[in-house]
């Protein structure tokens, strides 16, 4: 039991450190020509959304959760003893928890990226 909860719990630090700069990177669609300060201030935006970041307050809180309800189903699993199943889902559901945590906070820069850039005046799309 010990060799799949490690597994998982590597699996899941390197999906996480994957991301890192995901969102952030995002390169937007501008209406128009742009002009000679779009690159400058792109890198800038693009900085200001990976201040946001990825294990924040909310993915815990996600990740928790998820635990809280993998646990439960695991305990429900009539292959596997109360224990057993209590930590493999806890472990899966803390994962997927963490996973849409970190989807949303992709989600979020990518929003960031692009309202810093209408901010200072360009005609970004999406």
């Amino acid at each position: 039991m010990q060799k799949p909860l490690i597994l998982l719990s590597l699996l899941a630090s390197l999906a996480v450190t994957a991301c890192a700069n995901t969102g952030a990177a995002y390169e937007p669609i501008v209406d128009g020509p742009v002009g000679e300060a779009y690159a400058a201030d792109l890198a800038s935006c693009q900085q200001l959304a990976t201040e946001h970041a990825y294990l924040n307050a909310n993915t815990r809180t996600d990740a928790l959760i998820g635990a809280g309800i993998g646990a439960i189903a695991g305990v429900a699993d009539d292959e596997v003893s109360d224990t057993e199943g209590a930590v493999a889902g806890a472990v899966v559901g803390a994962i997927a928890g963490a996973g849409a945590g970190a989807a949303e906070v992709h989600d979020e820069r990518r929003q960031i990226v692009i309202e810093c850039l209408q901010g200072r005046g360009h005609r970004v799309v999406g």
